[in-house]
């Protein structure tokens, strides 16, 4: 039987991640790896993950606690994502 690795890192190398939608509210928070946990002004927690996709671009996927999401896709200059109700968020990885 033959084994292949696993890439070990198949997201971000991490960093701090800031998102502005466009009523101005604001997700920041730090990113570790793949791994990702995100805290708006209300205190509500978002967690999530980053994958690379073959295209080189990275897909996000987030979820509350409230069981709220918000997914989108980085091309490697910002970050646009898109959540339940259909606004747009806006960011970058610092």
């Amino acid at each position: 039987m033959i084994f292949r690795r696993r890439r070990q890192s198949s997201g971000l190398n991490g960093g701090f991640l800031h998102f502005r939608d466009s009523t101005n509210r604001v997700v920041n928070g730090p990113a570790d790896g793949e791994y990702i946990h995100l805290r708006d002004e209300f205190g509500n927690e978002w967690r999530g993950v980053a994958e690379r996709q073959p295209d080189d671009t990275i897909r996000f996927r987030f979820r509350s606690s409230n069981g709220d999401f918000i997914t989108g896709v980085s091309d490697g200059y910002g970050v646009i994502l898109r959540d339940q109700k259909g606004n747009t968020w806006r960011g970058f990885l610092d």
